[in-house]
Order: structure tokens, then C-alpha cells, then sequence
């Protein structure tokens, strides 16, 4: 008996002014290479539209542009649309048909997607209400400060929450088009997509997303996976056991397994990563020691001025 032949995959990609290249590219350059056999780029099992008005150029954050292919006449036509966020000054040049456009696809049920800043966009559409969010650890704060209602994460790679796909960026969109890859064409066509990018093996979701401040290199990943939780609730006063809620291992064990990875307790490590960021802080930004303060979670700024004065000349700190 002759096999069904696969449907396409079909994505319509939404580009924000000043978007990020990377992330359109990845997620396509994914899809062109599971499409067809070898490296022929023939759209057999995967297709895609860059949606806006035809041949209309949109501008990348790197300056290079992409031009528009079809306008969202029938969202239905698509499994996936995809919203590429970018700078995000740059979404307030939105237009009123990308509003409408966002809002005809979820009323026809067809799955959104928002890579890399592309939630921002989702959930100013109102398009991520009860929803849980996956933003990058870089944007979080400013997600949370204009969408205090939102459920967000940045400890994965990616979300996968009912007829909503949220992701960090970055390589994490090629992780995303791996996912669906598979779904629909199965595993083997989603890790020859990912070995001709010299991706390793496709990750799950629940991957971590990688951070960029932490200062010592960790062998253990319960150690890791507590470093980045550290991170995460770096701006929160009180005891740094409130930080772990997420994970399955006792106060005590943590305290060991910190002290055999890195030689030093997590509290320890909480305060050195603290004092990096403000000390970035102060060199590079216009932010005064005050507002410092509070972004790195020292009460007041006479704690971090003291903090500062008993740490310098620490080899700790270089």
C-alpha cells in the first residue's frame, strides 16, 4: 500500500521593522533544509510566505531587508504564522493591518508563534492572555513591566503552550523548527535539518536557556540549573533558598554540590553575581548607584556602596 504523501508545512512569517535576522533565517533556513532531500532547497515538504504587502522591503535590525511575498488573505492557508520581534523601539512602527492580521489568525485557530521579541508583539495583540510565555532573560523585566498579567519563563528554550509557540531567539529558533519538523515529517527529517546547521541533536523545550552574567563555569547541572535560577531572581531581597522553589533538591544538598562544583556556597555566589551587575552597571550605563541598587537587589544604596568598598581588589570580582 503506497504511503499518503506528507502535507506541507505551511508558515507565513510576520517580520517586525528591525527585526532580528537570525531569527527569521534560522527558523526558514530550517525549514528550506527539511523540505527536500539533500541540500536541493525544493519547497516539497515545507513552504513559507513572507507576509505584507508584495516586494514591500522590511528592514532588519542589522540593516539588511527582506522583501514582503503574499498578504494574509486566508490565515487558514497556514499551520503556522510566525511573529518576528527584533529592537523593540521598533514596534511602535507596527502597522494597523499587522494588528488585524494577527487577530484574523488567532479568531481562524491557527497556531501563533513569537520568536525572539515576537511575544512582545503577541502579547500587545492580547494574543497570549492565559498563556504561559517564553522570553529571553535579557528582555524579561521589560516584559513583565508592561505585561504584569502574563505567565512568563526564562529558564527554557522555547514554549509550547496549546496553539501558542513563545522563544528566547537566537539559536532556540532552530530548536522550535526542529519540534514542528518532526511533528510533521518525523524525527529523522528534523535532525538532518539541524546536523547540516552543525546543531547537535534537536533539544526539548524544557532545555535550558542559556544566561549571559554567570561568572564561574559549572560541571554540575543541578549547580547550572541553580545559577541561572539565581539570575532570574537576582533583583529579589531575602534568603536565596527562595530562589529554588522550581527544583527538587534540598537546601543542604545545594550547599554541597556548590561548594564541591564552584567553592563557594549559593548565597555567596548570589552576592558576586550581584556585585558584577551593578558594577557593569555603574561603568556603562548613566544609572546612578541608587537605581542600581535596586535593580540588583540591594535594599538601599548604602548596601551596595558598602558591598562595593569591601569587595574591590577582590580576585573574586575580575
Amino acid at each position: 500500500m503506497t504511503p499518503s504523501p506528507i502535507r506541507p508545512l505551511r508558515v507565513g512569517f510576520i517580520l517586525a521593522p528591525r527585526f532580528t535576522l537570525t531569527a527569521f533565517s534560522g527558523f526558514v533556513d530550517a525549514l528550506r533544509l527539511a523540505a527536500d532531500e539533500g541540500d536541493r532547497s525544493q519547497r516539497v515538504h515545507c513552504d513559507w510566505e513572507v507576509l505584507g504587502p508584495p516586494q514591500s522591503p522590511i528592514v532588519s535590525s542589522s540593516g539588511v531587508a527582506v522583501l514582503a511575498t503574499a498578504e494574509l488573505d486566508d490565515p487558514s492557508r497556514f499551520d503556522l504564522i510566525a511573529v518576528v520581534g527584533g529592537l523593540l523601539d521598533g514596534h511602535r512602527q507596527v502597522s494597523a493591518q499587522t494588528w488585524r492580521d494577527l487577530q484574523r489568525a488567532a479568531q481562524a485557530g491557527v497556531t501563533l508563534a513569537g520568536l525572539c521579541t515576537g511575544s512582545f508583539l503577541l502579547a500587545r495583540a492580547g494574543l497570549l492572555e492565559g498563556y504561559l510565555t517564553c522570553v529571553s532573560w535579557f528582555h524579561r523585566e521589560e516584559f513583565e513591566a508592561e505585561f504584569p498579567n502574563c505567565r512568563v519563563t526564562s529558564n527554557q528554550m522555547y514554549v509550547l503552550d496549546r496553539d501558542r509557540m513563545t522563544c528566547a531567539g537566537g539559536t532556540s529558533v532552530v530548536h522550535l523548527a526542529a519540534h514542528l519538523i518532526a511533528q510533521r515529517m518525523g524525527r529523522s527529517a528534523s535532525v538532518k535539518a539541524l546536523r547540516i546547521l552543525l546543531e547537535d541533536q534537536p533539544l526539548p523545550s524544557r532545555a535550558l536557556q542559556p544566561e549571559g552574567v554567570l561568572t564561574h563555569k559549572s560541571r554540575d547541572p543541578i549547580v547550572h540549573r541553580a545559577m541561572l535560577l539565581i539570575e532570574q531572581h537576582m533583583q529579589k531581597p531575602g534568603p536565596v533558598s527562595q530562589c529554588f522553589g522550581s527544583m527538587a533538591v534540598g537546601m543542604r544538598q545545594l550547599e554541597r554540590r556548590f561548594l564541591a562544583d564552584i567553592g563557594m556556597s549559593p548565597a555567596r555566589y548570589r552576592t558576586l553575581l550581584r556585585l558584577q551587575r551593578a558594577q557593569w552597571l555603574l561603568k556603562n550605563t548613566r544609572m546612578g548607584v541608587a537605581a542600581a541598587a535596586l535593580e540588583c537587589g540591594f535594599q538601599e544604596a548604602s548596601s551596595l556602596s558598602r558591598a562595593l568598598r569591601q569587595h574591590q581588589g577582590n580576585p573574586e570580582m575580575s
